[in-house]
C-alpha cells in the first residue's frame, strides 16, 4: 500500500481495474457508456482485490513490466525496499529460499518499517479473511430483499401491462414486416417493370431514330406529291372563291412535281398509286371550271348586263381557272372560249346596234352642195327654205366657232343612249361621230385588256388579236357604216376634218393604252374620212370655178362704174372663215397631210375669182382698193391662228396685200 504511495511520487503507474463483484455488477459496468463516472478508486481496495488471485506475484511483475521499468531501476531510489518482500512480511509469508539466497541480509521493507515503528493492526485477521469479510459485506448490501405479496402485485401488473406492451408492439411489427414484405414483393414488381420499359424505350428510341432518318429521306418526295384531305374536299365540293383557287394551284403544283418524277424512269409504287387518284381530281376541277364559266358566260347573255363588271368579278379574278383548263384539256378550253367569243360577238353588236340607233335620232345640222362657198345667200336660204331634210335652225357652214372644243375636252365621256335619245339640241355630225366612236374605243380597249389578262400565257398574242378582231368585227363594221352615213353627202369640210383629227386623238390614245388591235378600225375610219374631205374641198374649189366663170367680162358703163363698191366680196367672208377653220384644226398638222394641197387649190380658186371680179370695176384705183379689202379681210381672220400652215398662209396674204396696198 504505501509502497503504491511512493511509486506515486517517483514513476508514473497504471492501476489494474476494479474487478466486478457480481454478474450483475459486470453486466452494468459493460453496459455502461465509456467515460461515464464509476465508483472512486480506492488504492486499499484495489491493493487487496489484486492479492487476491492466485497468481500475485505475476501481477506485480506485469505491472512493473506495463510501467515500463526494471530490476535496475527498481533500485534506483536507495532506501526502498522490494514490495514483495514488504507483502510477504505483511502476510507473515515465509521468505522462498530463492530470497534467502539473494538477500541474505535485512530487507529494505524491515529497514522501512523499522525505521518509521510500523504496527500494523488486522484485528487477529489474516489479510485473507479480512479481504473476504470486506467482500461478504459488499455481497450483502446489493442482495434484494424478500417482496410482499403486495409489491408482488403491483409488479405483476406492471409487467403484465409491459407483457401486452410487448405483444401489441409485437403485432405491429408482425404487420410491419408484412407490409415490408408486400413493398419489397412490389418494388421487385416495379422494378421489373421499369427494366422492361427500359428495355421498350431503348427499342422505341431505335425504331424513333431509323424513322426519323427514313423520314428525312422520304418526307421531301412524299410532301412533293402528295395532297392532302382539305385541299380534295374543297376541290370537289366547295365553293369557288379564292381558297378554291389557292387549292387548284396546290393540286397543280403536286401535278408538275409527279410529271417530274414519273420522267425520271423511276419505277416508285407512290406515284404509280396515286397518279390515277390526282387524275381523277384534275377531272373533277375541270368539270367544276366548266360548269363556273359556262354560267358566268351565260350572265353575259342577260339583258342590261354590264359586260365589264361580270368580267372583273369572276373572269379576271379567277383567271387561273381558265390557265388550269388550257393545260390539262386544251381541247376543252378552246371550246370555252369560241363560247365566249360568240357572246361577246353578240354582246357589243347588239350594244352597238341599240347605241347607233340612239344616236341616229339626234338632230344634225344638213350641209349639202347648196352649202358651197361658191353659192349665193340667195340660192342656199331658198334651198334651205324648200328642202324636206331642214331639220334644225339656220347654220353657219363655213364658221367653226365652238365646234373646236370638242377637241378639247376628249376626257368627257360618251353621251348615253337614254340622254341621246331624249337630247333635242341640233348638232353637227362630229358629235354623233365622237360619241360612237370613243364608246367603241373604250370598250374595245377594255375588252382587249380583258382578253390579254385573262387569257395570256394560255394563248399568244397573235392569237388574243385574232380572238378580239373576231369579237369586233361586226362592231367596226357598224361603226363604219354610221361613218359612211354621216358624211356620204355633207360638204361640211369642218366637219369632216374635225372627224379626222378626233380619229387621230383616238389611235394616240390607243397607242397609250397599248391597244393595237383597234388599229385597224382606226386607219379605215382615217381611209373614210381622207378622201370624202378632198371631195369637199373639190367641191368647194368647183363652185369658186363657177362662180368666177360667172363674172361678167364687159366693160361697164360710167353709171354702173359709179356704182361699183371696192368693199370685200362675201365670198372672201367665208373664203376667210373656212379657212381659219382649217388652219385652227390643222396647227399640229404633218406635212404629209392634203389639207395643205386642198387649201392651196381652193386659195388660188378664190384669187382668181377676186382678180376675175376687180377687172369688172372700171376704176383702176377702186379696183386695186378691192383687191386690197379682200385680202386685207382674209389676213385679218387668219391672223390669229398658230402653226406651220397657218404662217405659210399668212405670209402669202400679207405679201398680196402689201402689193396692192402700195
Amino acid at each position: 500500500m504505501w509502497l503504491d504511495r511512493l511509486s506515486s511520487h517517483t514513476t508514473p503507474s497504471v492501476s489494474p481495474p476494479p474487478m466486478n463483484r457480481s454478474s450483475s455488477q459486470r453486466q452494468q459496468s459493460n453496459l455502461a457508456p465509456h467515460g461515464t463516472a464509476q465508483r472512486p478508486y480506492n488504492p486499499r481496495s484495489s491493493s487487496l482485490l489484486s492479492l487476491r488471485s492466485n497468481d500475485s506475484t505475476s501481477s506485480l511483475s506485469a505491472l512493473k513490466k506495463s510501467n515500463g521499468t526494471s530490476s535496475k531501476s527498481t533500485n534506483v531510489i536507495s532506501g526502498v525496499s522490494d514490495p514483495l518482500e514488504v507483502l510477504q512480511s505483511i502476510t507473515g509469508a515465509e521468505k522462498t529460499q530463492s530470497s534467502n539466497a539473494s538477500n541474505p541480509t535485512k530487507t529494505s521493507g524491515d529497514l522501512f518499517i523499522e525505521q518509521n515503528d510500523f504496527e500494523l493492526d488486522l484485528d487477529g485477521l489474516s489479510l485473507q479473511d479480512l479481504i473476504l469479510q470486506k467482500y461478504a459485506e459488499d455481497e450483502e448490501v446489493h442482495v434484494p430483499k424478500p417482496q410482499s405479496i403486495e409489491e408482488y402485485q403491483r409488479d405483476k401488473e406492471k409487467f403484465d401491462e409491459l407483457h401486452e406492451s410487448i405483444r401489441a408492439c409485437d403485432d405491429v411489427l408482425n404487420s410491419v414486416e408484412i407490409s415490408l414484405t408486400s413493398f419489397q414483393n412490389d418494388l421487385a414488381a416495379v422494378s421489373a417493370e421499369i427494366e422492361t420499359l427500359q428495355a421498350r424505350s431503348t427499342a422505341l428510341g431505335i425504331r424513333l431514330e431509323n424513322r426519323k432518318q427514313v423520314e428525312n429521306g422520304l418526307g421531301p418526295i412524299v410532301e412533293e406529291i402528295s395532297i392532302s384531305p382539305v385541299v380534295v374536299r374543297k376541290i370537289v365540293d366547295g365553293v369557288i372563291d379564292e381558297a378554291w383557287v389557292g387549292a387548284l394551284a396546290e393540286v397543280e403544283k403536286r401535278s408538275k412535281a409527279m410529271d417530274a418524277k414519273s420522267k425520271e424512269l423511276r419505277n416508285i409504287k407512290g406515284i404509280n398509286d396515286l397518279k390515277p387518284l390526282l387524275g381523277n381530281l384534275i377531272q373533277k376541277a375541270l368539270e367544276r371550271i366548266r360548269d363556273f364559266l359556262v354560267t358566268q358566260i351565260k350572265a353575259l347573255r342577260s339583258p342590261n348586263i354590264n359586260a365589264q363588271i361580270i368580267q372583273q368579278q369572276y373572269f379576271i379574278r379567277y383567271k387561273d381557272l381558265y390557265a388550269f383548263m388550257h393545260r390539262h384539256h386544251a381541247k376543252l378550253a378552246e371550246e370555252i372560249c369560241q363560247a365566249y367569243l360568240n357572246t361577246m360577238r353578240w354582246y357589243f353588236l347588239n350594244q352597238f346596234t341599240r347605241y347607233r340607233q340612239a344616236l341616229e335620232k339626234v338632230k344634225l345640222h344638213i350641209l349639202d352642195r347648196h352649202d358651197a362657198i361658191g353659192n349665193d345667200d340667195g340660192t342656199r336660204k331658198t334651198h334651205l327654205l324648200t328642202t324636206s331634210k331642214f331639220s334644225g335652225p339656220p347654220h353657219d357652214a363655213f364658221n367653226l366657232g365652238r365646234r373646236i372644243d370638242l377637241l378639247k375636252t376628249m376626257n368627257q365621256n360618251a353621251l348615253s343612249s337614254f340622254v341621246a335619245e331624249e337630247d333635242r339640241t341640233t348638232h353637227y355630225l362630229e358629235s354623233p361621230f365622237r360619241n360612237f366612236n370613243l364608246a367603241l374605243v373604250d370598250n374595245a380597249s377594255a375588252e382587249y385588256s380583258f382578253l390579254t389578262s385573262f387569257f395570256s400565257p394560255a394563248l399568244s398574242y397573235t392569237t388574243i388579236s385574232k380572238h378580239f378582231n373576231y369579237i369586233f368585227e361586226p362592231t367596226f363594221a357598224l361603226g363604219n357604216s354610221l361613218t359612211k352615213s354621216l358624211i356620204a353627202e355633207t360638204v361640211d369640210g369642218l366637219g369632216l376634218l374635225l372627224c379626222v383629227r378626233l380619229t387621230q386623238h383616238f389611235a394616240f390614245e390607243l397607242q397609250r393604252r397599248k391597244i393595237p388591235a383597234v388599229d385597224g378600225y382606226i386607219n379605215g375610219t382615217s381611209m373614210l374620212l381622207w378622201p370624202r374631205f378632198q371631195v369637199v374641198m373639190d367641191a368647194h374649189c368647183d363652185s369658186v370655178r363657177t362662180a368666177t366663170n360667172n363674172v361678167s367680162t364687159r366693160k361697164p358703163s360710167a353709171s354702173e362704174a359709179a356704182k361699183q363698191s371696192a368693199a370685200p366680196h362675201f365670198m372672201t367672208q367665208r373664203f376667210g372663215q373656212f379657212m381659219h377653220g382649217i388652219l385652227a384644226l390643222s396647227t399640229e398638222a404633218g406635212d404629209d397631210e392634203p389639207v395643205s394641197t386642198s387649201l392651196t387649190r381652193l386659195r388660188s380658186e378664190m384669187e382668181a375669182f377676186l382678180t376675175k371680179t376687180g377687172k369688172a370695176i372700171g376704176e383702176f384705183r377702186k379696183r386695186e382698193r378691192f383687191l386690197y379689202n379682200n385680202y386685207s379681210l382674209i389676213l385679218t381672220i387668219v391672223g390669229d391662228v398658230n402653226g406651220n400652215l397657218a404662217a405659210e398662209q399668212q405670209e402669202h396674204f400679207e405679201g398680196l396685200k402689201k402689193a396692192f396696198g402700195e
